[in-house]
């Protein structure tokens, strides 16, 4: 029969530091092995935002533009048919959200239209704040069409043209600064160059 082990200060450490050395490096291969796929999947959501809120395009052309004086930047993608610009999608985000950050792609054409948008991520309440996406209702089809120059970007109870999301004032009103913000980075780059 195996004896047991004296419980002492030195067994304990070198126990713990035995469980430790294998808990990290588990981490550290479950990390190792997940790097890749979690990149390759976050690169193929931002390219098919991009694609639902452009029209169709062969080349796309990336530039990051810089907002405010805080050091905070966002991305331009225009987006080529041949040598014609037919659209430019810009990756935005609001810090304003129920739940805090809510990233967006608004696409615009030529003329400053919004022509679609798509919720890259937010962290909104389930069933309410969370409605900001297509799939789980209409609300952003709203934006769709409308031209910021002469459409109030914000919800009718502050005065917009917003219908806003029922019992998610708040959601709603960070949807409507994220697409501002992107309109804001559209008109200072001079629309679709």
């Amino acid at each position: 029969m195996a004896s047991k082990r004296e419980s002492n200060f030195i067994n304990m450490v070198v126990t713990l530091l035995i469980v430790t050395v294998i808990a990290a490096l588990a981490l550290g291969g479950v990390y190792t092995l997940t790097k890749e796929p979690i990149a390759l999947a976050k690169k193929a959501k931002l390219e098919s935002a991009i694609k639902a809120v452009v029209p169709e395009f062969d080349q796309l052309r990336t530039e990051k533009v810089p907002v405010g004086d805080g050091g905070d930047s966002m991305k331009m993608y225009v987006a080529l048919q041949g040598d014609q610009v037919v659209g430019t999608a810009i990756e935005t985000f609001t810090m304003k959200g129920f739940s805090g950050r809510v990233e967006l792609m608004v696409g615009f054409l030529q003329d400053g239209t919004i022509e679609n948008t798509a919720v890259l991520m937010q962290k909104e309440t389930p069933g309410l704040g969370d409605k900001m996406e297509k799939k789980k209702s209409d609300f952003s089809v709203q934006f769709n069409g409308k031209n910021p120059a002469n459409y109030q970007l914000k919800v009718k109870k502050d005065g917009g043209d917003v219908d806003a999301i029922t019992a998610a004032t708040i959601s709603s009103r960070a949807f409507c600064d994220a697409v501002q913000r992107a309109y804001e980075v559209f008109e200072k780059e001079g629309g679709a160059k």
